[in-house]
């Protein structure tokens, strides 16, 4: 079988890494540190180095039947399966923050969560705040409830979605085998691996082949569906194996033995073309001339101490135009407030907002990476 050499990961600030469950429950049994404690160890080099990760972690299932081994479940049944989801969750944490000298916070998601604009605005906005402190998020899909996601074991799709949730540089996929190949090494002994795609191709989805490990339900194609999100959003991911400690310590140093997606486009070029080119609102957030100034010098979000007056009507997450006091449009952005809440805000400092709402989304109206000029 060929050899796959190391090459040069991008450069991020902000990485998703997803750790599939034959990763932490390698013999099929409960819960292991084999791997993790390596996987554990990268993300620790990393935060040392003053960039941020989150974990999208299985396992919880795998957990929950080796706690129950004694009495054997039908594999089969649903609720059998939601039952020890719910059941390992609490040792599923446990391993990370046994391995983690962070504080670890678990996030439960399902992709209603992630669908519902409220509720995506407030799990992007408490992953932003654990970040900000400095604590490991654990995200893990809500199996218990998460009925269609349970039957799918989507956790790689669930992780590129996350990834563009958080504004991530970089998706992370660990798993048990070293990269996509042109045809299936367990079968077949000519399998050549895949150091680099450009486009996720039908071509390249018909070499995924089956599914994958006894213990997960996800599958080469639920990691190459999940790159494919992860580019449209312009978001690299590294597919790499987590059962090789050189593998996972040469990430430490910048280098990737795997298989690298490259999207055709930046995660801000991406980000940015959605929000000029996305359909807004009729309504508009006008601004001051220092506020309008800040903007244009890039990097500030717009606080409401700059905001002058609302026109029209819009709610929390809508896409709306920002004006100078010209009555140029200056930048279109994702506000954190609806239109009553930035009327009531508007011109008071970013520390009066709970006092005058009685809650906060926090400081800003529109959020600097929610934000696109159009004056440059």
């Amino acid at each position: 079988m060929a050899e796959l050499a190391f090459q040069l990961l991008p450069a991020w600030r902000r990485a998703v890494l997803k750790v599939g469950s034959n990763l932490l429950a390698a013999d099929g049994g409960g819960l292991t540190p084999a791997y993790a404690r390596g996987l554990a160890d990268f993300v620790a080099h990393s935060q040392a180095q003053g960039r941020e990760l989150v974990l999208v972690s299985s396992g919880a299932v795998a957990a929950g039947r080796a706690l129950l081994r004694a009495r054997a479940l039908p594999a089969g049944d649903l609720a059998e399966r939601q039952a020890l989801a719910a059941l390992g969750q609490a040792p599923m944490i446990a391993l990370w923050q046994s391995l983690s000298s962070r504080a670890v916070a678990q996030v439960l998601l399902t992709h209603d969560d992630l669908r519902n604009r409220r509720r995506y605005l407030n799990a992007r906005a408490t992953l932003r705040q654990l970040l900000a402190i400095e604590v490991l998020p654990v995200v893990n899909e809500n199996d218990t409830v998460a009925v269609d996601e349970l039957k799918l074991g989507d956790n790689d799709n669930l992780a590129a979605i996350v990834a563009a949730l958080v504004d991530a540089d970089l998706l992370l996929i660990a798993s048990d085998i070293d990269a996509l190949y042109n045809a299936d090494p367990r079968r077949d002994s000519t399998a050549a691996p895949i150091p680099h795609v450009a486009e996720i191709t039908p071509q390249v989805l018909a070499m995924a082949g089956g599914s994958g490990s006894a213990v997960g339900t996800g599958g080469m194609r639920t990691k190459l569906q999940a790159a494919q999100k992860a580019a449209a959003a312009g978001i690299a991911t590294a597919l790499f194996n987590g059962r090789d400690a050189a593998t996972v310590q040469a990430l430490g140093e910048g280098r990737l033995r795997g298989t690298l997606f490259t999207p055709a486009q930046s995660r801000m070029q991406a980000r940015k073309y959605w929000l000029l080119h996305a359909p807004a609102s009729a309504a508009s957030i006008r601004v001051d001339a220092g506020a309008a100034s800040a903007l244009a010098g890039g990097g500030a979000s717009l606080l409401p101490g700059g905001v002058v007056d609302v026109v029209g009507e819009f709610h929390r997450g809508d896409l709306v135009d920002v004006i100078d006091p010209s009555g140029r449009m200056v930048a279109r952005g994702l506000t954190q407030y609806g239109a009553v809440d930035v009327r009531r805000m508007a011109g008071r400092h970013s520390r009066d907002i709970d006092g005058v709402l009685g809650y906060s989304y926090g400081p800003a109206v529109v959020h600097r990476d929610d934000l696109a000029l159009t004056t440059v």
